[in-house]
Order: structure tokens, then C-alpha cells, then sequence
């Protein structure tokens, strides 16, 4: 099994934690500014366009947690959290075209401690991560005339920003979703906060720290997420904290209507947080095994998710990564199959790997063809599935989710098989 990315990340992020310290302990070479490396590849505008009827509009905002100190710096005080809303938006509106990545983050996560080459095998310096834009307008007005929209929450793998399943992300927005990322501070790779501050990962120094319990700095993680997620849930169920946003946007969200995503950690992140709030009414773990180290590295634990399973819908999308596939090859989404008593599925992709369900699939092959990485990393992260057709898989299979759920409405693609994608395997 493999390192940074392959223990304290890479699918098994949360199962493999003394893989962590591995990959971890080698991570030394300084820290390198990916915007000055000469021959820095440029990712561009290669995020594929949103799919919807909807133009997309975004928004940052930064949250207090008055209640909470940081759990990983206790002495910075409260927990601070970056949150960012993308939502069907007005066309036609002029503004600024937002950046995939914040220049200050985007530094980091190309430099040699940041989550770039450290979990996508891109190496420091050599990408412009600045460079790429999306597909949404900053601050747009909400689409007029278009009612309530569901809500749904995202949190990315462990070491990953916010921003890293970006294309997803807009592609809900466009199809009628008021969609939240949620950054966990001092977990993501940077964070990048106000007064020009940027919040670095603590992961990295852990796991090099002789004697760490990775199983505990796990387990501690998935408190911070679960506890981050629900502090999100808290603000946007307060009306003069909704103030703030864009011109229709508070009374655009549909807060009897949520559901949660997210990749790796945060798939984990994504169905803990359902089972510990009853608000989420509907959850996709894309990627993310359920369960923690033992105590010293030995056997696992499951998560109290797959131990008690969940009443409400769920969603498992697996890659074929090795020590990934279907419920029936895991361990703790087999705990979890069998627990349940809501609506399940579980699909695989293909021919993919653990990268595949993310932006990487569509940022990498570009990166690639620049000479910027090499053919066999895209190959280790995405497997043999064409990247193009990633992306429209998952984005389909999220959205049909969501849409029975959410929405009540049902075009039938998760009843099983489909000719329109038969790179999507179902497991019963």
C-alpha cells in the first residue's frame, strides 16, 4: 500500500494508518512556490463545463465557531472554518470568473508539503494550480424565478482543500443545488483564511512525530469534519448569518432538503455526519472506507456509521483501486450494507482509481500532455478509464441521487445497469 496519499489519504485514508507515517517521514524537500517554478504547467480552463440549465454562481464565506476552540490549535482560539456556496445564478450577469484556487492556496498546494504532489503525484513546482478557472461568477444574484433548491453539503478527502471536486460541485449548482464545501482547517492541505493568513495541514508534522497514534489523530480528524459539518448546518439555519450572502440566495436554500457528498475522508465524513444529524437526509460516500487503525497500528475499528448502519438513503461509489471495489470486498461497507435499513447502492467505475471521482481526472491528463507530470502518475491515479468519461459518470450517478432524493425525482439510472454507461458496475 502506498504512501501519504496511499495511508493518511488515499482511499484507505482512514483504514491505513500506519502507511501514513511511511510516506510522511520521507516528506522533507523545502517548500516551492509552484507560481515561480520555471516550466510550471498550466491546468487552464480545463474543468468541463457544467452540464445543467442553470449558470453558476459562488461565493466565500468565513465562519466563527463561537463554541468551539480549534482542536488542533487550541491556543489560536475558536474554530475558524472557510466555507464556499456555488448556486444556479442569473445569466448574463457581468463579474469576475472565479478561481479554481485561491493564489495563496494554490502556492501551497502545488509546493512539496502541499496536497498536489503529495496526494496526485504531481510533482513540486511544476504545475500553475493559479492558472485554472471555473465556471462561476463571484457573488452573482440567484437565477430569478427559481424557487428553493436542495441543499448539499461537500467535504473533500483528507489533505485535500474544498476546491479539489470543483467540476462536480458546479455541475449540482447547475442543475438546481445550492451546493456547501467546507474546508477543515489545519486537515486540508491550506486553508486559506482572512488578513492574508494560510492555515497549513498539522497532518504531515504528526505523522513524523516518533510515538504519534495514527489511529487517534484518525479518529480525531473525523470529529473535527464531523463537528465542522454540523457547526455549517448550525449557520445556515440562522437567518441573519444568511444576511450576508449574495441578493436571493438565503431564501433560495431548501433546508428541509439536504443531502452530503464527499470523496475518501470525506465520503466517510459525508455518511458519519447522517448518521450523527438527522438533518442530512440523504449521503454519498464516493471512495472512503469507514473504519480506524487499532491501537498501535494493529487490526481496525469500524466507524459507529458502519457499526450501526443508517435508516436514510446512501449511495457507495468504489473505484477498482486495490484495496478498493464494491461492499462486498470492504469490510466496513460491508458492516454498513448489512446495518442499513434505508435505500442502498453501491457502484464501481471501471478501470478507475481512487482519483478518478475528482478534479483530478480532469486537471491531470492536461498537466500530462504539458510534460508536467509523467504518463504513469496519470496512470496510478486514474487508472485505465478515459478521464472524460469519469467525469460524466460521476457526475450523473451524484445527480440521479440526489434528484430521487432530493427532489423526488427518478430517472431510473440507479435501478441497475445502464447502456449509457456501462463503465459503472452495480453491486446487490
Amino acid at each position: 500500500m502506498p504512501a501519504y496519499e496511499r495511508g493518511l489519504k488515499r482511499r484507505a485514508v482512514i483504514a491505513a494508518g500506519a502507511l501514513a507515517v511511511t510516506c510522511l517521514l520521507g516528506t522533507t524537500a523545502p517548500e516551492a512556490d509552484a507560481r515561480e517554478a520555471a516550466g510550471a504547467g498550466r491546468p487552464h480552463g480545463d474543468l468541463p463545463a457544467p452540464t445543467g440549465p442553470y449558470a453558476v454562481g459562488t461565493t466565500a464565506r468565513h465562519l466563527v465557531d463561537d463554541g468551539r476552540r480549534d482542536p488542533w490549535r487550541p491556543g489560536s482560539g475558536h474554530r475558524e472554518v472557510m466555507v464556499s456556496f456555488w448556486y444556479p445564478a442569473e445569466r448574463g450577469h457581468g463579474g469576475r470568473t472565479a478561481r479554481h484556487m485561491d493564489e495563496r492556496a494554490a502556492a501551497h498546494f502545488g509546493s512539496a508539503t502541499g496536497a498536489g504532489p503529495l496526494n496526485y503525484g504531481v510533482p513540486a513546482g511544476k504545475a500553475d494550480w493559479a492558472a485554472a478557472r471555473t465556471h462561476a461568477t463571484v457573488d452573482a444574484p440567484v437565477a430569478r424565478g427559481s424557487g428553493k433548491h436542495p441543499v448539499v453539503l461537500y467535504s473533500a478527502g483528507l489533505g485535500d482543500p474544498r476546491t479539489w471536486n470543483t467540476g462536480l460541485v458546479e455541475d449540482l449548482a447547475s442543475r438546481g443545488y445550492v451546493v456547501v464545501t467546507v474546508d477543515h482547517t489545519y486537515d486540508s492541505s491550506e486553508v486559506a483564511l482572512p488578513g492574508g493568513r494560510l492555515a497549513t495541514s498539522v497532518l504531515p508534522e504528526l505523522a513524523r512525530k516518533p510515538g504519534t497514534d495514527i489511529g487517534a489523530v484518525l479518529r480525531k480528524a473525523m470529529k473535527a469534519r464531523v463537528d465542522d459539518t454540523r457547526f455549517v448546518l448550525d449557520t445556515l439555519g440562522n437567518a441573519k448569518r444568511r444576511a450576508s450572502l449574495p441578493p436571493g440566495l438565503s431564501n433560495a436554500m431548501d433546508l428541509r432538503r439536504v443531502g452530503m457528498a464527499g470523496h475518501s475522508a470525506g465520503g466517510f465524513t459525508a455518511v458519519q455526519t447522517m448518521h450523527d444529524d438527522r438533518r442530512i437526509r440523504a449521503g454519498i460516500d464516493m471512495d472512503g472506507t469507514l473504519e480506524f487503525p487499532g491501537p498501535g497500528g494493529s487490526g481496525s475499528e469500524l466507524g459507529t456509521v458502519a457499526r450501526d448502519g443508517l435508516d436514510r438513503p446512501f449511495l457507495l461509489m468504489g473505484t477498482e483501486s486495490p484495496d478498493s471495489g464494491d461492499h462486498s470486498r470492504q469490510p466496513s461497507w460491508a458492516a454498513l450494507w448489512k446495518n442499513s435499513t434505508g435505500w442502498r447502492g453501491d457502484v464501481t467505475l471501471r478501470g478507475s482509481r481512487h482519483g478518478s471521482l475528482t478534479d483530478a481526472s480532469s486537471l491531470l491528463p492536461s498537466l500530462a500532455a504539458q510534460g508536467a507530470v509523467p504518463p504513469e502518475t496519470v496512470r496510478d491515479q486514474l487508472g485505465t478509464v478515459r478521464p472524460e468519461r469519469a467525469v460524466a459518470a460521476t457526475r450523473a450517478y451524484v445527480a440521479a441521487f440526489f434528484d430521487r432524493f432530493l427532489k423526488g425525482r427518478d430517472d431510473h439510472l440507479l435501478d441497475g445497469p445502464s447502456d449509457r454507461f456501462p463503465e459503472m458496475r452495480f453491486a446487490r
